[in-house]
């Protein structure tokens, strides 16, 4: 298939953004989701190949609308790039239950719920590309990220599993681990740190904070 469609998720900013423009400029056709679609639109512009659509991707009937509605523009999607991700900052002991069980939400169970809406399509096309962006922190622990190195290091065991799942229908699995560069993961929009400090571990966190 020459002329590609490509749904990415994050499209709103940082590395989605430019990840999107780069499918654009490279003649294929991209559908663009985020859970702001007007945020989306206004970082991307017009583009004929361009298709935006609001996909939260905790949200399984999201990934499902977004998919159909990428299928009823394009007619097939050819690679998909699970960008969207968070992080939720802080030591293990620090970090409540609910904050854990919200990184994986979103940084596991999210791009699990996005692929498991794309696979038919594909398997049905019998070909495809799974891109999922992983992390430095999906190979090696890192201090003051425990909970989004347990989603990262899912996300390494996933993909590597998945592959040998859908090779027969000429699909395949791609991660990146990228290490700290400019993006957005950072801004309060993406980053939240655990409320509940503990005394003991000051020292260490005024270190993290400063680096």
């Amino acid at each position: 298939m020459e002329n590609k469609v490509w749904l990415i998720t994050g499209a709103g900013r940082g590395m989605g953004v430019d990840i999107s423009k780069a499918a654009l400029a490279a003649g294929y056709q991209v559908i663009a989701t985020g859970r702001n679609p007007e945020k989306v639109q206004q970082a991307l512009g017009d583009h004929e190949n361009l298709l935006v659509v609001k996909l939260d991707i905790t949200n399984m009937a999201d990934a499902e609308a977004a998919v159909k509605a990428g299928i009823e523009r394009f007619g097939q999607i050819d690679v998909l790039i699970n960008n969207a991700s968070n992080f939720n900052a802080g030591y293990f002991e620090e970090l409540s239950m609910e904050e854990i069980e919200g990184q994986l939400a979103t940084s596991l169970f999210g791009p699990m719920k996005v692929t498991k809406a794309v696979l038919p399509v594909m398997r049905k096309q019998r070909s495809g590309q799974v891109v999922t962006i992983s992390s430095t922190a999906g190979l090696t622990g890192f201090t003051f990220c425990s909970a989004y190195a347990a989603s990262k290091f899912g996300i390494e065991g996933w993909m590597e599993s998945l592959q040998t799942e859908v090779e027969q229908f000429g699909i395949s699995t791609t991660i990146l681990n990228p290490g700290f560069f400019r993006t957005e993961l950072l801004t309060e929009e993406s980053t939240k740190y655990g409320n509940n400090e503990i005394e003991d571990y000051n020292e260490g966190r005024k270190q993290q904070l400063e680096f």
